[in-house]
């Protein structure tokens, strides 16, 4: 259950280090008085994402943020399940885009990412059930302990081969419900408008700023 507590104008920590999510999120909270600052520019460590469950690490990364910072802090952990492989990636959705010691210079690789859900599917069969979706959680920590969290989720499927050039991640290979074009061949404005992240703050931004 969420705190009561609401979000003033004021100071926010975003739990990041990637300068586009905390342009991203700011983006969205600026209508609402709220200053972003990133935990980055704060020097903060990035903790260690243990959670089994996206809810628990967004509130793990919160926590750490509203702790070291002193000031309410927001967090966001996302990813892909594919219901086929029993909800995997999910909370590793980035460690499978991440190259081991024999692959090359260290760093991520989508596209090899992309092949790992490809080539277990169809070890399963070539008419496996690609049903697909992403997943956002926003948690909101208060340097007390008390906190909020809003889940957001974008439902669809998996196509093969990759298409489009505008995303990111495993963007092109999703195809969200009810479109026939990846993420990464949709505009970026529309994809934000019904991404997984945009369901997750259409409930934050009710909640917190509602009437």
């Amino acid at each position: 259950m969420n705190s009561a507590r609401r979000l003033g104008s004021g100071s926010l920590v975003i739990a990041t280090h990637n300068s586009g999510k905390l342009k991203e999120i700011s983006a969205l909270l600026d209508p609402y008085g709220i200053k972003c600052i990133s935990a980055g520019s704060l020097g903060l460590p990035e903790p260690a994402e243990t959670g089994t469950t996206f809810v628990q690490n967004a509130l793990l990364k919160a926590r750490a943020a509203a702790e070291a910072s002193g000031l309410a802090a927001l967090a966001d952990d996302s990813g892909l399940s594919v219901d086929a492989l029993d909800g995997r990636p999910g909370v590793y959705t980035a460690d499978w885009a991440e190259r081991q010691w024999f692959e090359g210079t260290p760093g991520r690789d989508w596209y090899m990412a992309m092949g790992k859900v490809e080539g277990m599917l169809l070890q399963i069969g070539t008419d496996v059930d690609r049903s697909a979706a992403f997943h956002c959680v926003l948690a909101i920590a208060w340097p007390d302990g008390e906190h909020a969290v809003y889940e957001g989720t974008c439902a669809g499927s998996l196509t093969w081969p990759p298409r489009g050039e505008l995303g990111f991640g495993y963007d092109p290979v999703f195809v969200p419900e009810g479109r026939s074009q990846t993420f990464a061949e949709i505009d970026p404005a529309e994809k934000h408008s019904i991404s997984h992240r945009a369901d997750a703050f259409a409930k934050l931004v009710a909640e917190q700023f509602g009437a």
